[in-house]
């Protein structure tokens, strides 16, 4: 079968997150990049796309231009697949009209602004069937893919203490500066929700503790800091969770962490072992067991599971990063478009947006009524 034709929406000239993208999509060489709406302003998103060798008249000027058009084009050259890399507040219109529309997309997270959005968006993909994947991007790494395999194999025993850590420091320099937090779109709650550091980050250690488990969160019980009364959104917070069969865990998240860069870590303790990994130093996997030497695990070695394997593109000692993890998603994507078998958890589906949704709005509630325990829906 032939390369799966993607459109993306956002993730222009200056985005990070569309150069992530991009090259995720280039890496198992199964979708081909062929236009889209990268900018608000027209003028800028030709120039881009011309940067990337479009053809000019697959640069479209908005969502509405984008479908009108491509509707018109014979089968066998319409988009497929659509990536929307927009800010939060754009997430939902653009997915749904997409979903209305019979295409696959790709969306970034938080998925929606709200939690009763996300649930539109499920009820209307369950309808069609189309494909939908949120980019919880860490749960492409192959050694995240390893530790979720063993803990489903029982290689740590029943699970007794989830501890997930997401430090940031990055917000520093607005936060303590009135005019500066009172400008940046992440502490909008019209453009970002009524969460940032858990809508932000949060939702991604919540997401992981589900993933790597294989076990859903009951309950919430949060603590969430705002630091100044005039700032409307939460920028550091702890969370504790209850998960199925009374397991403990806690969630700790903060983008007030002074020096801290990227420090995302999942710890997982059993009853006949532990499992430990950190995002900035996605290569090591360590295996803790009671009287025996701590054991660190590897990408690309045969000890490894099928499914950790598949996602190692390089040979062992060669670093894996974060482009290969969100690659791991794309490729994940492409594999359920094309109607191939593939491992449960190769790509974050719609109902992992919808659950992080039901977590944000839960957490903000509990910590808003006192922190007190809120149950999250099934």
């Amino acid at each position: 079968m032939s390369k799966i034709r993607l459109g993306i929406l956002g993730g222009g000239e200056d985005s990070l997150i569309g150069i992530l993208h991009r090259v995720a999509a280039n890496m198992f060489d199964q979708f081909e990049i062929v236009g889209g709406v990268f900018d608000v302003q027209h003028e800028k998103s030709l120039k881009f796309g011309e940067k990337l060798q479009l053809d000019s008249s697959r640069i479209y000027k908005d969502l509405d231009d984008m479908i009108a058009k491509e509707a018109k084009l014979p089968e066998n050259q319409k988009i497929q697949a659509v990536s929307v890399l927009t800010p939060n507040f754009l997430h939902f219109p653009m997915a749904k009209q997409l979903l209305e529309n019979g295409y696959n997309v790709i969306c970034e997270k938080p998925l929606t602004i709200t939690y009763e959005e996300a649930k539109i968006l499920n009820e209307i993909q369950q309808k069609n069937n189309t494909i939908f994947a949120v980019t919880y991007t860490y749960t492409g790494y192959p050694m995240i893919r390893q530790m979720k395999t063993m803990i489903a194999n029982g290689e740590i025993g029943k699970i007794q203490k989830v501890d997930v850590q997401y430090y940031q420091g990055w917000i520093n320099p607005l936060i303590h500066d009135k005019e500066k937090r009172s400008n940046t779109w992440r502490l909008d709650p019209e453009k970002s929700g009524i969460s940032c550091c858990i809508g932000d980050i949060g939702t991604h250690a919540y997401n992981m503790a589900e993933y790597v488990t294989g076990l859903n969160v009951d309950k919430v019980l949060a603590d969430l800091n705002y630091l100044y009364e005039d700032n409307p959104m939460d920028i550091d917070g702890t969370v504790l969770l209850r998960f199925q069969e009374n397991i403990k865990g806690v969630l700790r998240a903060s983008q007030i962490a002074t020096g801290e860069e990227n420090n995302f870590t999942v710890q997982v303790y059993g009853d006949n072992g532990g499992l430990k990994w950190e995002q900035e130093n996605p290569n090591y996997l360590y295996l803790l067991k009671e009287g025996m030497a701590l054991q660190v695990l590897k990408p690309g070695h045969e000890y490894n599971s099928e499914f950790s394997l598949e996602g190692t593109k390089l040979p062992p000692g060669h670093p894996e990063g974060i482009f290969d993890s969100m690659g791991n998603i794309y490729y994940g994507v492409a594999m359920a478009i094309k109607d191939r078998s593939k491992h449960e958890g190769a790509y974050p589906k719609l109902n992992d947006g919808l659950r992080g949704m039901n977590f944000i709005e839960k957490t903000v509630d509990s910590h808003k009524k006192g922190n007190v325990w809120i149950n999250l829906e099934d």
